[in-house]
């Protein structure tokens, strides 16, 4: 079993970019960085990325973003496929001022639900034992279980991943087609029953771990890049209605 290769603190730039722009910047990106091995391998050099997004009944996490709290979190379960030998990633990513720290834990999928409905993990869930697994999700669990949190909404997109080669401190990645609707229990099926599309354009994220890449900066300015607010999770819950979102199932 390979370990999680995630970037588990970093610094990241959005930006909102229409297609053609984003093929552009596609070409750019392909000088420094590689494809993704997994999505180099399919249609539009893209995978699909499905995440069920936890909130408590008074939405705290989506108001602590709507309100520009320096210290939030979201915490998500994050799968790829409906196939009962994939894992679950549940996940906890957090905000301390301009940083972003991600944790993770890799968990088989039969007991997933387990965890979701807030029991305590135990070893024999995870998919992969080590120590940043134990803590991620042993994490995920007191605040899952402290905010009494539950399923609320089901985002899906696809994504273009472009990484550095042997290193992982240098991402970009280019999410289309993102869309978003209410999801009230544990159901990790890839069906979307009547999904609002939660952006017109296409998501760039510069992901990075140390320095601002001198290499981004120039991307930026060749394509007179904005920074702007891209959030999956929050705008899919204005897209949708906040009061479809925390009204229990």
């Amino acid at each position: 079993m390979l370990k999680d290769k995630i970037q588990r603190q970093r610094f990241e730039q959005k930006y909102l970019v229409p297609e053609h722009i984003a093929l552009s910047i596609r070409d750019f990106v392909s000088s420094y960085l590689e494809l993704d091995l997994f999505g180099a391998t399919q249609p539009n050099l893209s995978y699909p990325v499905h995440s069920l997004y936890f909130d408590s009944p008074n939405l705290k996490t989506y108001n602590d973003t709507i309100n520009g709290d320096r210290n939030r979190f979201k915490l998500r379960a994050r799968f790829y496929e409906n196939t009962p030998n994939k894992p679950v990633y549940f996940e906890i990513k957090r905000r301390f001022n301009k940083v972003i720290a991600k944790k993770r834990a890799r968990i088989i999928r039969e007991a997933a639900p387990l965890i979701a409905a807030g029991h305590l993990p135990q070893p024999e869930h995870l998919a992969y034992i080590d120590t940043n697994q134990i803590d991620a999700i042993e994490h995920f669990s007191r605040l899952l279980n402290h905010l009494n949190a539950t399923p609320r909404v089901h985002v899906a997109y696809m994504r273009e991943a472009w990484v550095g080669t042997g290193d992982n401190s240098i991402r970009v990645t280019l999410d289309r087609n993102v869309r978003s609707e209410p999801r009230k229990t544990f159901d990790l099926s890839i069906d979307m029953k009547n999904p609002k599309k939660v952006f017109k354009e296409v998501i760039l994220e510069l992901k990075f771990t140390n320095r601002f890449p001198n290499w981004f900066s120039e991307l930026v300015q060749v394509f007179g890049l904005r920074q702007e607010s891209a959030a999956k999770y929050v705008d899919g819950v204005e897209q949708i209605g906040k009061y479809k979102v925390a009204l229990p199932h």
